[in-house]
């Protein structure tokens, strides 16, 4: 069985995503070495996303490039579930599964499309609803040389909740993006 993964690129300030989910800010980010892309989506079988990022990609899609246009640059085929309360308004997409469930139940599905590839969750929202019942398997991240200043955060929780990670890779052929992998510290 594939792990289930929280992966994105993040600005140095914490964002993964600027003001009203605008991903231009993505073209600081350094190059990925020759295959990294392709590597990284080849492992993935299905991506859980939520409806806020789905409708924000759809609004701008005369505005975004290659690289933020698709899933991995569009290195990337398999199959999208879109977490939304109002499924049935997704119905002529036929791109996505959109799904009215709990993550453990997009989790449980996902892992039966999924066999020995991935689960990754592109989300922040969605991961941390996965973080409070200990369905991440692992943190992947990349950092773009930016400050947002505004947008969504990689974890925000009012009030806090600490989340402990372990390295347990640093991709060096991406040094400059800092890309790394980190699994939680569980008790």
């Amino acid at each position: 069985m594939g792990k289930v993964a929280w992966g994105f690129t993040c600005s140095i300030d914490g964002f993964i995503a600027g003001h009203g989910h605008d991903m231009s800010w993505l073209s600081a980010s350094e190059p990925n070495s020759e295959g990294t892309t392709e590597s990284m989506a080849s492992k993935v079988a299905v991506i859980i996303s939520g409806r806020r990022g789905y409708d924000a990609a759809k609004a701008q899609a005369d505005e975004r490039d290659e690289m933020t246009s698709e899933a991995y640059g569009g290195a990337w085929s398999g199959t999208e579930f879109i977490l939304t309360h109002r499924p049935e308004e997704l119905a002529a997409d036929a791109s996505v599964t959109a799904m009215n469930c709990t993550i453990t139940e997009a989790v449980e599905r996902a892992q039966q499309i999924a066999g020995d590839r991935d689960i990754q969750i592109i989300s922040a929202d969605i991961a941390r609803q996965a973080l409070e019942i200990d369905l991440i398997d692992e943190l992947q991240v990349y950092v773009a040389p930016v400050f947002l200043g505004d947008g969504t955060r990689i974890f925000d929780v009012p009030g806090g909740r600490r989340v402990d990670w372990e390295l347990v890779e640093i991709d060096e052929s991406n040094r400059r993006s800092f890309g790394r992998a980190y699994r939680p510290r569980r008790a």
